[in-house]
């Protein structure tokens, strides 16, 4: 096979290839460089597979480096994103060496910032957050190793007393409902929830 024509598409950064006078494939730029191809080369198709593989490699990492653009990403959540858009396995590992080579991607460190954040911020309880990590495919054991040191009462003993004059009109029992049933909704354990519940209203 020989390259008869390379031209330019209306995207600057990407090319056609011609293979004995007919279109054969489109390519970036960085890739005709990289392999040196050029009008009049003779190609076996090897040598093609290679070169149109090297491109898929390139797209499936340069559409993870677009997805962490915005935010930190999970191993998980990279993963679904390449697969929906139709890449193999092979490239979809290679593209997460590549990630973590360059520390782009780490679910502790991911899963260290989040938990954080939902506790700084959200004020959320531990099951709460372990539920979210979970479903973004953090291991069980990353998400014990971080939440290992936290001590939730303080936080849910600050919420439930800004929320308990909400309740004012209603009797203890209805309080002890309602104060509970928000204290799990927001993630706190039974045994926490229980102390809170008996420090504030026996």
């Amino acid at each position: 096979m020989i390259i008869t024509k390379i031209e330019p598409q209306n995207n600057d950064k990407r090319v056609n290839v011609y293979l004995n006078g007919e279109f054969a494939f489109g390519l970036m730029m960085e890739i005709q460089y990289k392999y040196g191809l050029k009008e009049g080369m003779v190609l076996d198709q090897d040598f093609v597979e290679e070169v149109l593989l090297e491109e898929e490699q390139l797209k499936a990492n340069n559409t993870a480096l677009s997805y962490l653009t915005h935010r930190k990403r999970t191993e998980k959540e990279i993963i679904d994103k390449l697969k929906k858009k139709g890449f193999e396995e092979n490239i979809i590992e290679k593209t997460l060496d590549y990630l973590q080579n360059y520390g782009l991607v780490d679910d502790l460190d991911f899963a260290s910032s989040f938990a954080r954040d939902k506790i700084k911020l959200n004020k959320q309880g531990p099951q709460r957050i372990k539920y979210e990590l979970y479903r973004k495919g953090i291991s069980q054991e990353i998400i014990e190793k971080i939440l290992k040191e936290d001590d939730e009462y303080p936080r849910a003993l600050e919420l439930a007393k800004k929320k308990l004059p909400s309740y004012k009109n209603d009797n203890r029992d209805k309080i002890y409902r309602k104060l509970g049933g928000f204290l799990q909704r927001r993630g706190y354990s039974y045994d926490c929830i229980s102390r809170v519940l008996k420090e504030l209203l026996e």
